[in-house]
């Protein structure tokens, strides 16, 4: 296949996810893969919560939404247009080690591995392990020559020639033990944080709620910290938030605001809260589940410089701010294919192999 063949297959596999949206799933008549792949796709979506409790409907579908979006011809051609297709692929096999936090959280490696020309080996995580085999097996019906190009293994890895691997801060240590001595990206935990100066408007704090509840906080690109300046008034902010409160309904969110309540009053722990989410005084990043950390700030300037220092812990920042560096309130969970975890350049890395 050549980059074209690539990108019409990943630009029909976007066509074909526009069915399946938070409004509802919606059977496109005139699409030529339903009769294959509709049905199937539906009863995964429709069953993933059973094998993973976190992996509701409206989440599942909101990934699936924003895959849509990404795999358009447009993007797919803008995107690797900045790099160079055009000297001959030396065609390797790359292993994928892939996290399960949040719904196809792995699927980007896997599209830079393919659309670079390579082979793809894929571990998947266990807790999310149904989506992309479903999703290889549109790609080989679409274009066979896919076939030899992706394989899946729960097996030790082997025969591989380059590493793309995520995980925790603890993993990390095992993949840079067991793989550094291949060509690799190793990355761990991050969180995004949201920086505030009080003039927010009301819209643009109910989209920072998408930042922060969009897969319950799971993802690397969920804001779990907020800065504010001194003598904040927080009611904007809980009145802004309001509108995610059924969040506390589902049982598994219910049961870690409850346990982390518990554990932050025995704690002694000053709390801000609302019945759905906590609001804890923190230098940290990693926030639990249902509790959102903040810090105060005296100058804007200086904590830019702070973040710059501390750069290895964050995915992303959410800002107002006039600066090319910050993503808008309401769309850290939606990445543009040449936004890059942990900012490293995987296409870059796979192409110069």
């Amino acid at each position: 296949m050549n980059l074209e063949q690539r990108i019409k297959a990943f630009a029909k596999l976007g066509d074909f996810l526009k069915q399946f949206k938070p409004t509802g799933i919606k059977k496109h008549e005139d699409s030529e893969f339903n009769n294959l792949f509709f049905d199937a796709f539906k009863m995964q979506i429709n069953r993933a919560q059973e094998y993973n409790g976190w992996f509701n409907k409206p989440n599942v579908l909101k990934a699936f939404e924003s895959w849509s979006k990404a795999l358009t011809l447009e993007n797919l051609t803008k995107w690797t247009s900045n790099y160079d297709f055009n000297k001959e692929t030396n065609v390797k096999n790359i292993a994928i080690i892939m996290a399960g936090n949040i719904p196809l959280v792995g699927f980007h490696d896997f599209l830079s591995t393919l659309i670079s020309g390579h082979n793809v080996i894929v571990k998947q995580s266990s807790n999310d392990k149904y989506f992309l085999p479903l999703i290889a097996k549109f790609l080989e019906h679409y274009n066979a020559k896919f076939k030899n190009k992706i394989i899946f293994t729960a097996d030790k890895l082997t025969n591989f020639d380059a590493v793309i691997a995520t995980g925790s801060n603890n993993t990390t240590r095992y993949f840079e033990h067991y793989f550094g001595k291949y060509p690799n990206i190793i990355r761990n935990n991050r969180n995004s944080v949201a920086i505030l100066t009080g003039n927010e408007t009301q819209k643009e704090l109910e989209k920072l709620g998408d930042d922060i509840f969009q897969y319950f906080g799971l993802g690397c690109r969920s804001v779990s910290k907020i800065f504010v300046p001194k003598d904040y008034n927080f009611d904007s902010l809980f009145n802004a938030l309001y509108k995610f409160k059924d969040i506390i309904n589902y049982k598994k969110y219910e049961n870690n605001y409850d346990y982390n309540k518990a554990i932050y009053l025995m704690s002694l722990f000053k709390l801000q809260e609302n019945g759905f989410i906590m609001l804890k005084e923190d230098k940290n990043y990693a926030s639990p589940i249902a509790t959102l950390f903040y810090e105060y700030y005296d100058s804007f300037d200086n904590l830019i410089l702070k973040l710059e220092l501390e750069s290895e812990q964050i995915q992303c920042i959410v800002s107002n701010k006039n600066t090319s560096n910050f993503v808008k309130f309401g769309e850290t969970q939606q990445p543009k294919l040449w936004d890059y975890a942990d900012g490293i350049d995987t296409l870059n890395f796979l192409l110069t192999i």
